[in-house]
């Protein structure tokens, strides 16, 4: 079913424009806004208030002011509003579909798949949230007990970014909640709009006044500037580029932050000889072209064993053809627009590049003719290995393939990058997926899985790519600080 005009004016109607401080939608204490673009045709969606260094600082006000209250909060208590909020989600699932598809360009479908994925993060806290569990026992030597409890860590400032507006908030929302933690949520500026109605979502679920706090804002550094400089803030959680999370990181030791970092990645995709090859096509069309490879986990290196490497990129190459690029409200793309200009030009210069230094586009290759920020979906061969498109992360539909001659090579070949989040496997050997898994220096392999995320799951990288982990038991506990208590063992004899 089509999208009419009417529809999409309804619903961004709801969204709210103003700053969520304390409970309150508020205008920026100077009156400042910005726009936000739909990138499949460049033009105005809305127009949102933009926060002040003053305004981030009074929704740092609200969340301190209620931190010590909301810590003490009954973890069921938590727990059911996490609840609620998943049940309010999906039940609006077609709305939070369509404004991801209106702000980011995703196709429908794919929206609606980041809609199941992201609400997931609230069930699974809400119910880690009550297993949280400490420990009690003897010390070694019998002379006391031993009283391990977990208690929030204290306000947080969380910084999502534009590629999943649901689903990076709720990953960190989510055990933020879970945990006791307050919070000071910046959205990326590109896709605010999604942040906006699913903030509006949890205060209907119940979340009290000033838990969560919203500062959407054209300019970041005036938001988390004064912030980082706060002693009152106790964590920060970014998921962006690596320079920026490194800047992050430096501004952090000023008050000895708790910090988790989810950064850049140059995800391989190794297809060894014995192969499954449609497999193999399968699972790299799913890990190349969710988001239209718009993800830190999107594979960026196709690795292929000199053997296969010509009947799988024929393949592949012929699955890659059989996408349309469109806006995504059209029901038949099924590839959408890359998220602005600046970023469908960074993606044809790789492949400029690439082509210069010998490689051949067997599809694909250029930008979409006509309005919005469309990139045709494009598979290189003849790559060489040191080619600048397999040294950084590509964020677009572009697919390099390279070959390896045997399993030392490929293993070199993966970790030939500083990064180190996402990787994949394709291989009939079990014995090779431990030998490959163990020596690649990845947080998260795919074995014959194009994707992996859960929200059960640690999510994570090494070196460049970070660090931290989200979702799983691993994501309540960064938001967590530990305290022991040592007490006399009342079964000591009395002297």
């Amino acid at each position: 079913m089509s999208i009419t005009a009417e529809r999409e004016a309804e619903l961004l109607a709801k969204v709210p424009t103003g700053l969520l401080i304390n409970g309150e939608w508020r205008d920026s204490s100077d009156g400042s806004t910005f726009d936000v673009l739909d990138p499949a045709t460049g033009e105005k969606l809305a127009t949102l208030a933009s926060a002040t260094s003053e305004d981030a600082l009074a929704a740092l006000d609200a969340a301190d002011a209620v931190q010590a209250e909301w810590a003490l909060t009954a973890p069921r208590e938590r727990a059911e509003i996490l609840r609620r909020g998943f049940d309010l989600v999906t039940s609006r699932a077609d709305d939070f579909a369509l404004l991801m598809s209106l702000e980011m360009g995703k196709p429908l479908a794919e929206a609606r798949g980041e809609v199941t994925y992201g609400a997931e993060f609230l069930r699974w806290f809400s119910e880690e949230t009550v297993r949280h569990y400490g420990r009690y026992i003897t010390s070694p030597e019998g002379k006391n007990k031993l009283l391990v409890h977990h208690k929030p860590v204290g306000p947080c400032l969380l910084i999502t970014p534009w590629n999943f507006p649901l689903a990076m908030a709720t990953r960190k929302v989510g055990p933020a909640i879970a945990a006791g933690c307050t919070m000071v949520l910046k959205p990326a500026k590109l896709t605010p709009l999604t942040t906006q109605l699913f903030a509006a979502t949890m205060m209907e679920a119940g979340l009290p006044a000033g838990v969560l706090n919203v500062v959407s804002g054209a300019s970041a550094s005036k938001i988390s500037g004064p912030l980082m400089k706060d002693s009152r803030l106790r964590k920060v959680s970014f998921t962006g580029s690596t320079p920026v999370g490194k800047q992050l990181m430096k501004d952090a030791t000023e008050n000895v932050l708790r910090t988790s970092m989810e950064l850049g990645g140059n995800a391989p995709f190794l297809v060894f000889e014995d192969a499954d090859l449609d497999a193999a096509v399968e699972g790299a069309m799913a890990a190349k072209m969710r988001n239209m490879g718009e993800a830190c986990t999107a594979a960026n290196r196709f690795l292929v064993h000199e053997d296969v490497a010509e009947e799988f990129t024929a393949k592949f190459a012929a699955a890659m053809k059989t996408l349309k690029p469109g806006r995504g409200t059209d029901p038949s793309s099924t590839v959408g627009p890359l998220v602005e200009e600046k970023a469908r030009d960074e993606v044809h210069a790789l492949v400029e590049a690439a082509i210069a230094d010998g490689a051949t586009a067997v599809t694909g290759g250029a930008p979409v003719d006509g309005p919005g920020y469309f990139y045709q979906p494009t598979v290189l061969a003849n790559v060489a290995n040191d080619a600048k498109i397999l040294t950084q992360e590509i964020f677009g539909p572009v697919a390099p393939v390279t070959t390896f001659k045997d399993e030392a090579d490929a293993i070199r070949l993966a970790n030939a990058s500083e990064y180190g989040l996402a990787s994949y496997i394709y291989s009939r050997d079990f014995n090779r997926m431990f030998r490959v898994s163990e020596q690649i220096e990845f947080g998260l392999v795919g074995f014959n899985a194009g994707v992996i995320s859960n929200a059960a799951a640690p999510f994570g990288g090494v070196k460049q790519s970070g660090l931290g982990r989200e979702g799983g038991a691993e994501g309540l506990g960064e938001y967590t600080t530990v305290q022991y208590i040592g007490i006399a063992d009342p079964y000591a004899p009395v002297k």
